[in-house]
């Protein structure tokens, strides 16, 4: 699959997440067997650029490219000089976010909340657009299936998209109005496929290999974007990706090979945050890994309930190393 002058790996893609797809784990998850990863949504707000979120958000030292950012605003030319100020930043590609369903981000009309105006949504993506051709950077566009049931406007707006210079749509299978409730429904991704030439990208409630195949036979989308899924399971591209090219199941990771990557994802997150912000940071994704660790329940209940307690970096990697190497639980007296 092409997009713009990139040849991409494969079709599988990780998912914008606000506050998970850092570039920690955007890497783990491209050494994971993911071909393509979107940054974490970045503001267009000029006033925030020098905040500390908003510098870690634009960090991609070391990032293995194409690299991917996304961009979220209201205004037209506040969100053209986003772009233009990420490219200077590394960003190789820019993607328009028009589906975040946070109240946070719709109650400043924002996200998904563009859906509810086409004129505008248009003007955001000629002006980002626009901004990034001098670059030679493609844009790409990720919305939802519309604001509610009753106005499921997707279909026209990625007409439209892909006549101002869009290069690439993903869709959600879920209105603003659904948030992550229900189930997702890929017939209008389908319908938005059959309608343009450019490639479109299936996202929601992929969260198996079987899902995968179906998504991608139904909707007849060009590739398929993975996100909370992968939370605490960054294998699941390889899974994915085996299981498309042979139709057999490969085995989970190993106890040694499932330490060694939440030792290496902890080292790469703390590098990137700090000690403080790093260990708090850190308890979301130790919390979700916990769910695919192996033995008895009672004692990952024990190691969450001790990981959300820890102060420092060296208890987190202790307590990650103490959950395979101890016959005893060591970290239950710990504070």
């Amino acid at each position: 699959m092409r997009l713009g002058p990139y040849t991409l790996p494969n079709a599988l893609f990780v998912a914008p997440m606000a506050g998970v797809t850092d570039r920690p784990f955007r890497h783990l998850c491209k050494r994971l067997g993911a071909g393509y990863a979107v940054s974490e949504m970045v503001t267009s707000r000029p006033d925030l650029r020098d905040s500390l979120k908003t510098s870690r958000r634009a960090n991609h030292a070391g990032e293995p490219g194409p690299i991917a950012v996304q961009i979220a605003g209201t205004d037209a030319e506040m969100m053209a000089e986003a772009a233009r100020y990420n490219i200077d930043r590394g960003a190789q590609i820019i993607d328009i976010n028009m589906g975040c369903p946070a109240k946070k981000v719709c109650n400043k009309w924002a996200g998904s909340a563009l859906m509810q105006d086409e004129a505008l949504a248009l003007a955001i993506v000629e002006a980002v657009v626009q901004a990034c051709a001098p670059h030679g950077v493609p844009v790409t566009l990720k919305m939802r299936t519309g604001w509610c049931q009753a106005a499921k406007n997707a279909p026209v707006l990625a007409r439209a998209a892909e006549n101002a210079g869009v290069q690439m749509l993903t869709v959600h299978g879920r209105t603003r109005e659904q948030g992550y409730k229900g189930v997702a429904e890929h017939e209008t991704v389908a319908a938005i496929k059959a309608q343009v030439g450019i490639p479109v990208v299936a996202n929601g409630d992929i969260d198996s290999p079987e899902k995968a195949r179906d998504v991608l036979v139904a909707t007849g989308c060009d590739a398929i974007m993975i996100g909370r899924a992968a939370q605490g399971r960054p294998w699941l591209f390889r899974e994915v990706a085996h299981f498309l090219a042979t139709g057999e199941h490969l085995p989970p990771p190993s106890p040694q090979e499932l330490q060694t990557l939440m030792l290496e994802h902890l080292h790469d997150h703390y590098a990137l945050y700090g000690e403080y912000t790093g260990v708090r940071t850190a308890r979301k994704h130790l919390g979700w890994y916990a769910k695919a660790l192996p033995g008895d329940p009672t004692r990952t209940a024990l190691f969450r309930e001790h990981i959300n307690r820890t102060e420092t970096c060296d208890a987190q990697l202790t307590a990650v190393r103490a959950f395979f190497e101890a016959a005893e639980l060591p970290w239950k007296l710990a504070a």
